[in-house]
This record gives C-alpha cells, sequence and structure tokens, in this order.
C-alpha cells in the first residue's frame, strides 16, 4: 500500500512541475518514487506498512511480487526510453508522464485485488489515464481516432464487466474474492446467475488483454499511439489485465470450469493463429506488433488452462520476455523515426549501430522462442504444462509458435541487409540504458524468477 501512494503522489507533484516546463524536473522526481515504489516491494515481507489497517483488498505475495517489480521496472524504461521525443513538447510532458503514473496505480491494484470493489477501481484507474495517452498526440487525427474507438470499446467492455459482477453477486451475496471462491467449491450458490456472470467477466477481461473475439480494437489503436505509449500498453496494461484475468478464472472461478473450458478452447486456438495469419502481410511495424500481440496472447492464456501450480509462475517469466522484446522493437524503431512506422525502415539497422543490430536480433529470436533467451522459457513452460492435459492447445501453440518464427526471423534478414554506405545512427545514452536492461532480461530473466 505504501508503494501505491508514493507512485500516485510521486504522479500528482510532477503534474505540478509540468507548470515550470522543464521536463528532467518531472521525469527524475517519477524515476525517484518508482525507485523507491521498487524497494519496499522489494523488501515487502522485510517490514510493516504503515497503512496496514486497508490493506484487507489488496494482498501481495509470491508471483504478484514479481509481476508488481516488472511492471514497476517497465513503467521506468517507458518513461526514460520515451524522454528523447516526449520531452520535446515541454507544455505537455509532464502530463503524459503523470498519466502513466496514474495508471501503474491502478495496474498494481488489479494485481493485487481481493475483492471486487478493488478490482473495479483498480481496473478503470488503470484504463482511463490509457484512453487519454492514446489521444495525446492532438495533432494527429490517427490518434484522435483511436482514442475514441478506445474509450468506447473500452466503455462497453466495462459495462459487461459491471453487469457479470453484479450478477456474481446476485449469486453468491458477496464481493470477496475468497468468499466467492468457497461458495463455488461449497455449490451455495445460483448456477444460472453464477454463470452469466462468470461469462460475462471473462468476456470483458478478454477485452482488456486483447483476444479473440475482442481483438479488433488493437491494431488501430496501436497504430494511432505513439510508440512510448504503446509500449506502456504492451507491458504494464498486459501484465496487469493478465494477472486479473488468471485470478479470477483459474482461482475463483476455477471450479465452474466445465462451464468456460470449451469457451476459452475457441478463444485461445483462434487468438494464436489469426495474429501471426494477420501479421504476414503487415507493412507497418506498430499493426504488426498488434496482430503479433495477439498471438502471444493466446500462448499467455495457456497458464488458465494449466492443470498444475506453476501456470502463474510460467506466466510471469513470458510476460517479462514479451514486454522486454516489445520495449527493443519499439525504442529502436523511435530512435530511426518518431512518425516512421514501416517495417522497411529498419533495414541495415545492424550496420548502423551494433547495439541496435544486437538489441533487435535478441529480442526477435526471444519473441520466436529460441533458446536461451526468457521468451523461449516462457514459451517453453507455458506449453510444457498444457501439453499433456490439452493437446489439443499444445500443439495449436506449437504450429503458430512455427508462424510466429517465420515473422521474425523475415524481419532478422532485413535488419542485417547490407546497404551501401550504411548510414550510421548514434544512441542517446537514455536509450542505451533502456535497451541494456531490457537484454539483461532477456538473457538472465528467467534465472531471477526459476
Amino acid at each position: 500500500m505504501d508503494a501505491l501512494l508514493i507512485i500516485f503522489l510521486t504522479g500528482l507533484i510532477s503534474l505540478f512541475l509540468g507548470m515550470m516546463k522543464k521536463p528532467a524536473y518531472a521525469l527524475g522526481l517519477n524515476l525517484l518514487g518508482l525507485s523507491v515504489a521498487f524497494v519496499l516491494f522489494w523488501n515487502h515481507a522485510s517490514y510493516v506498512s504503515i497503512l496496514k489497517s486497508y490493506a484487507g483488498s489488496l494482498v501481495f505475495n509470491g508471483p504478484q511480487i514479481y509481476l508488481s517489480l516488472m511492471a514497476i521496472l517497465f513503467t521506468g524504461l517507458v518513461l526514460i526510453g520515451g524522454y528523447a521525443m516526449q520531452s520535446k513538447d515541454k507544455s505537455h510532458y509532464a502530463d503524459i508522464t503523470s498519466l502513466m503514473m496514474f495508471s501503474l496505480t491502478g495496474g498494481l491494484c488489479l494485481i493485487g485485488f481481493k475483492d471486487f470493489f478493488m478490482f473495479f477501481i483498480g481496473l478503470e484507474i488503470l484504463s482511463i489515464p490509457v484512453y487519454v495517452l492514446v489521444g495525446s498526440r492532438k495533432a494527429e487525427h490517427l490518434a484522435s481516432e483511436a482514442a475514441l474507438k478506445y474509450f468506447f470499446t473500452g466503455s462497453f467492455a466495462t459495462a459487461i464487466l459491471l453487469f457479470g459482477i453484479a450478477l456474481v453477486f446476485g449469486a453468491t451475496g458477496s464481493f470477496n474474492l475468497n468468499e466467492i471462491g468457497f461458495a463455488v467449491m461449497s455449490g451455495l450458490y445460483t448456477p444460472a446467475l453464477m454463470i452469466a456472470g462468470v461469462l460475462l467477466i471473462i468476456a470483458s477481461l478478454l477485452f482488456k488483454v486483447g483476444a479473440f473475439p475482442f481483438h479488433f480494437w488493437n491494431a488501430d489503436v496501436y497504430e494511432g499511439s505513439s510508440k512510448g505509449v504503446m509500449a506502456y500498453m504492451s507491458t504494464v496494461v498486459k501484465i496487469a489485465g493478465f494477472i486479473a484475468l488468471y485470478k479470477l478464472i483459474k482461482t475463483t472461478f476455477g471450479n465452474l470450469s466445465d462451464h468456460w473450458m470449451y469457451f476459452m478452447y475457441v478463444v485461445i486456438i483462434a487468438s494464436l493463429f489469426i495474429g501471426y495469419f494477420s501479421g504476414l502481410k503487415q507493412t507497418s511495424l506498430k499493426r504488426l506488433m498488434a496482430f503479433s500481440g495477439i498471438s502471444n496472447t493466446g500462448i499467455a492464456l495457456l497458464s488458465i488452462m494449466n492443470g498444475t501450480e506453476s501456470g502463474e509462475r510460467s506466466l510471469v517469466i513470458f510476460l517479462l520476455g514479451y514486454g522486454a522484446s516489445s520495449l527493443i522493437l519499439l525504442f529502436i524503431s523511435q530512435v530511426v523515426s518518431e512518425e516512421d512506422d514501416r517495417i522497411s525502415s529498419l533495414e541495415g539497422i545492424g550496420y548502423k549501430n551494433p547495439l541496435l543490430g544486437f538489441s533487435l536480433l535478441v529480442a526477435l529470436l526471444s519473441l520466436s522462442g529460441i533458446p536461451p533467451f526468457t521468451g523461449f522459457f516462457g514459451k517453453f513452460l507455458l506449453i510444457k504444462d498444457i501439453i499433456q492435459l490439452h493437446p489439443v492447445l499444445g500443439i495449436a501453440a506449437i504450429l503458430s509458435s512455427v508462424i510466429g518464427a517465420y515473422i521474425y526471423l523475415r524481419l532478422i534478414l532485413l535488419i542485417f541487409s547490407k546497404q551501401t554506405p550504411p548510414e550510421k545512427i548514434s544512441l542517446d545514452w537514455k536509450l542505451a540504458v533502456v535497451l541494456i536492461t531490457s537484454l539483461i532480461l532477456l538473457f538472465a530473466g528467467w534465472m531471477l524468477i526459476l
């Protein structure tokens, strides 16, 4: 709770720093707040929170601590990496960074929630700033269109969610996850209301993580967003959405699996193939990442169908690898040009700057599931756990990964396509910090969690 308060207050103060039009001050304060929050989460078990009397609705333990640390770390990297471009707009830079800090506060609530009150509050605090961030480039008509689409579809998903929560409350008489789980286990619920409520809640969360059949917003919203905002959505928003979905479906509603399992079969298989097949002909990097993100969502959803207790930890490793790879791709694309979104703009970049070329190579190999990178271990553990219990899902995941590897390896050939003479690209030290940190996560991040 202390860490959440620090992050929120830091974002609030940085809003006022924006009046001074000194972006470096806002960046420094936000990074300080994130660092303190990171240390508090890291030492979560060794100190007593001053807000312990209010901590009943939020509980962080085990993988939730790792996910919270990941969310804070990725937010810090997004702020550092986006500084070069966003700080040019001195009038609004502090607004953008503060919105990310507020959204992170909601994301952490969504990771640690224990009842539907905190779940809904966290989801909305996470989502509303992102609606604004997507449309922050006011001069771009694509950004305005994307923000409007995201807001209306997100509002529709929220209405479905509230209807589902109301039905679950009507079926069990409680908003507390433990009490609802006990009611489900004991059969002390109204079946018709409960099943309808669970399916509506699942549908709304599938929208948040961008899974089939609620994936239609991904490409347009990602294309209209700036690369810094897209990096935030690909990391923190995904992390919070997936852990909320996992906690509700796998833990609270786990004993109702007969009612949602076959629905999730269709969702996972369709997500796995629709994303990569749609990405085969893309010429826009943002749209390619949006479509590949749909397939990676299908991989992550395997954790919900996992019959073992290791599903959540495998999900953490997978999200770590996917998030670090996404940061590398987006910020290297930003180095080339914030406005040029063509995949062809990456041609020959391996010869233009060795660090950029090496970072892109590692990120694409990790996304392809090539060892020894974190992306490989994340995919391997998820598929290994699922293939014995649900072999159809395991085989589908392997086949879709082959298609994904074709897309990513084609990009590798592009970035090492020799130009004559290659134009050298200089790299700002702040972006170098982001790339090196992401590389460390891809090489060794899985060891920290295993």
